[in-house]
């Protein structure tokens, strides 16, 4: 199907895949893509760009003329893929841990290699964005040969940091985003306290039925890493009472916000992404720092084993879930020998501030792979390719050319 809209053509495509690509004659899968081009150029013989969305478990952004690929549009046309088990590719269902081992960066990867030869194409750009970097370097162990340059936006991750070194690192950048959010908005502490002894001491239920406990409650301090997010608590706080009630308004903006609805493979995934030779064993619940039991705390990017039981959406997966947590039997998702002889031009953006990804973890990477350049800035949080899209897509292109 084609459609054009303001400032773009969309056509959509679909491709039928392995489900694991080292039996292609077993079980297969769908995934998903859409190509976007300037409507002005969609005839014409354009280079062709990947885009590796965030997550994992997300699916692709739908264009609305979004200003973050306006620059690439005028020399590319960009692929939008919903990796495995997101958006219109076949969804993320309940099932056994075998299952979900194919969901990983070399599976999506070897999707990416077949979709590419599939239309065609001698060789493409990716734009990774956060774990679109992850995939990225996956791509480049993997495949390197099916790249022309890559561009990374807040997303290096560290070649073979454990799931437990990560959130030793994490952990206290989220205290320090909690403290500026304070210093933000000094009224809010008070607020988050009275809301945190308030389900503490009564059973307050979602407009799906689940119970919104207090560490729920805390998980909004993920917001933190974007550069909107401390806005977007701070006015839920704004309208989260309703006489000696929590609101309708705020009920169900937090459920929405908390619940995983449409990403239970972020949920099943989130710390498999940093498993390499060792099981995770739930390493966010056993790196807990103790104080974040106090009211006016919050946790971050983390995953949890109470969320399998308290939220709706995850609890068919539970089993699962602590399955794959258990799994020593993990591969290798990059080759650092490899990588050290890398060719591919890639550019990347490294945000010093990054709640989210280990902006020391990412400067190790780039130096121990070849081909990098990377640019350092504490002007953007995590989400800098969506906020400044034209900017930053830009200066990586930039980069790649050998212009700055």
């Amino acid at each position: 199907m084609r459609v054009t809209m303001p400032g773009l053509t969309a056509v959509d495509h679909e491709f039928t895949v392995p489900l694991n690509h080292d039996d292609p004659g077993g079980a297969s899968i769908r995934v998903f893509a859409r190509e976007i081009a300037d409507p002005a150029k969609a005839g014409d013989d354009l280079p062709w760009a990947v885009f590796l969305q965030g997550g994992p478990g997300g699916k692709s952004p739908r264009p609305s003329g979004q200003a973050y690929f306006r620059h690439i549009l005028k020399t590319h046309r960009v692929l939008l893929l919903d990796q495995r088990g997101t958006g219109r590719s076949t969804p993320a269902q309940p099932a056994g841990a075998d299952y979900y081992r194919h969901f990983r960066a070399d599976a999506i990867v070897r999707d990416c290699e077949h979709i590419r030869k599939a239309l065609g194409i001698p060789q493409w750009d990716t734009w990774g964005q956060s774990y679109g970097g992850f995939i990225t370097l996956t791509y480049l162990s993997l495949a390197p040969e099916g790249l022309k340059a890559c561009h990374v936006t807040g997303g290096l991750a560290g070649l073979d940091a454990t799931a437990d070194e990560v959130y030793a690192r994490t952990y206290p950048r989220v205290r320090d985003k909690t403290a500026a959010y304070y210093r933000r908005y000094p009224e809010d502490a008070a607020k988050v306290e009275r809301i945190a002894h308030h389900l503490e001491s009564n059973e307050v239920l979602l407009p799906d039925g689940d119970r919104l406990t207090h560490r729920r409650f805390q998980t909004l301090g993920q917001q933190f890493g974007m550069s909107d997010g401390y806005e977007s608590v701070h006015w839920l706080l704004d309208e989260a009472w309703h006489g000696d009630r929590l609101s309708d308004v705020f009920l169900y903006e937090v459920m929405t916000i908390t619940g995983f609805i449409g990403s239970p493979l972020y949920a099943l995934m989130h710390e498999l992404t940093y498993a390499q030779g060792a099981a995770t064993e739930w390493s966010a619940e056993r790196l807990r720092p103790k104080d974040l039991d106090e009211p006016g705390t919050f946790t971050g990017e983390m995953i949890y084993p109470w969320m399998f039981d308290e939220i709706r959406v995850l609890r068919p997966y539970k089993e699962t879930a602590h399955a794959l947590a258990a799994d020593a039997t993990w591969g290798p998702l990059y080759d650092p020998v490899r990588l050290a002889a890398n060719q591919v031009p890639v550019a990347a953006v490294v945000y010093h501030d990054d709640m989210y990804v280990d902006a020391g973890f990412s400067l190790e990477t780039a130096a121990r792979v070849g081909n990098v350049r990377t640019w350092i800035t504490n002007e953007y949080e995590h989400n800098g390719f969506r906020a400044d899209g034209e900017k930053v897509t830009a200066r990586l292109m930039d980069m790649i050319a050998g212009q700055v």
